[in-house]
């Protein structure tokens, strides 16, 4: 038996076997925020109806733009997947997985997701909430007792909830540079002790990756397995995502994988994978390929209820948290969104009224991004090695033709490019590599890096 088969029959006879439902009390949100009325009941009702996609929606017209983007020497590589109705419509590698010398880039190359770890953090904790074996209002200390913020009374108030929609209260992107300079987790998770807070938990958002990786802790103390095999048995082998895994171990054990690239002394260097980031695995550890990534997607559009319930993704997917400078960091939100908010592991933009659920990443040498739009029952990730920000333009591309709109391209392939990954998503980078980066073409590419810690 092949392995697609195997994989496909797999996957085929999971999605048989229904899961129980168990209710979890409600997330605790900001007193100034409102619930959609509908939402639940919406989600409830499935993949929502009138997604066909218009007649002018070419996926060929996507997949040649992204290879423009590798011929034209913005990258040495990517891949990108887009999912319809339950269904993969693209799924496709170009350029190298490594410059001068690598194997051409596939579905099946395994790249770092970075920050997109998030949401595999928050769909383990929801199917641990959904055995009734922890709530989302479940107190952290109650369960890591080495949880400690300056303010004893804010580290006992803070919940799952607050870890998962960065509502700690701690200033953004707290200890990562420690993180970076090779400080373990567990010396991290101390160190929290330490940092002054901005506001009460659950009042504010501030982005987090050491503190949001405590929910590792919770996961393993509560179900007595370790992080990583957790994600493994409760998300990547229900949803046949069998090139994907955990740690720097799990991306070099790959069969394919994308080496990380910088640019440097006016062309493109191959360097060795950080391990710094993969300390804080809930936050940023995974390790996927862009056909396991079309799974996880189609997951998350409804299409697998045996493992994601409709309740469950409705509080997943529900925003518990105002965000608006993310819907003015860069020129295609400004034109684009409404809004902007966190839910739990996800960012959720109003894109021209619809729902988008998104998240992006960054680490030294790889950027990430997905985006689902539900009511169109449409998804686009897209992954690649290096640290231009051209192909995030693929994405408000995509959603733009399925809505109908008039065409405008967000990807600049012939001049400068002043689009991004995901603002407060890319991690803190040490070294050289804090600088701005500039293409092949020599032209200069937005800093993903220190211009973002607002």
């Amino acid at each position: 038996m092949s392995s697609v088969l195997f994989r496909r029959l797999t996957v085929l006879s999971t999605a048989l076997t229904a899961a129980l439902v168990i209710p979890s009390a409600p997330i605790r949100a900001q007193s100034d925020l409102t619930v959609r009325a509908g939402a639940l009941a919406a989600a409830q009702a499935g993949p929502a109806a009138g997604t066909a996609l218009p007649s002018n929606f070419e996926v060929r017209e996507f997949e040649s733009l992204a290879q423009q983007i590798v011929s034209q020497g913005k990258i040495p590589g990517m891949a990108m997947a887009i999912v319809h109705d339950g269904r993969i419509i693209s799924a496709r590698g170009y350029g190298l997985s490594k410059p001068f010398g690598g194997t051409g880039v596939t579905a099946h190359t395994v790249y770092r997701l970075a920050s997109v770890s998030k949401s595999f953090a928050s769909t383990t904790t929801a199917t641990v909430v959904n055995e009734g074996k922890l709530s989302w209002n479940t107190p952290v200390r109650s369960i890591v007792r080495e949880f400690n913020l300056i303010d004893p009374a804010a580290a006992e108030s803070v919940d799952v909830a607050d870890l998962l929609s960065h509502r700690v209260g701690l200033p953004k992107n707290a200890l990562d540079r420690d993180i970076e300079h090779g400080m373990d987790f567990a010396a991290a998770r101390a160190k929290l002790a330490t940092v002054k807070l901005t506001c009460r938990p659950g009042t504010c958002f501030n982005y987090q990756n050491v503190a949001y990786s405590v929910i590792g802790d919770v996961l393993t103390r509560t179900t007595g397995q370790p992080y990583g095999q957790l994600v493994q048995q409760r998300v990547l082998k229900p949803l046949g995502m069998y090139d994907s895994s955990v740690g720097l171990y799990g991306l070099r054990g790959s069969a394919a994988w994308a080496v990380p690239t910088v640019y440097r002394n006016g062309g493109w260097s191959a360097v060795e994978p950080k391990p710094t980031y993969y300390e804080v695995s809930p936050a940023a550890g995974v390790n996927s390929s862009v056909y396991d990534m079309a799974q996880y997607m189609i997951a998350h559009l409804g299409h697998r209820p045996d493992m994601l319930s409709s309740s469950m993704l409705d509080t997943l997917h529900r925003e518990v948290v105002n965000t608006p400078k993310e819907a003015a960091s860069n020129e295609w939100r400004r034109a684009r969104l409404n809004s902007a908010g966190y839910a739990l592991g996800w960012r959720v933009l109003n894109y021209m009224g619809r729902d988008v659920v998104f998240h992006g990443g960054a680490v030294q040498g790889y950027r990430t991004l997905i985006a689902m739009m539900p009511s169109k029952d449409i998804g686009i990730v897209v992954l690649w090695n290096s640290e231009s920000g051209t192909p995030s333009g693929l994405m408000p591309m995509v959603m733009d033709r399925a809505l109908g709109l008039s065409p405008r391209s967000w990807v600049r392939v012939n001049g400068l490019n002043l689009g991004e990954v995901e603002s407060d998503d890319a991690v803190p980078q040490s070294g050289n590599q804090t600088g701005a980066q500039r293409d092949p073409l020599g032209e200069f590419i937005r800093n993903n890096v220190d211009s973002n810690r607002q």
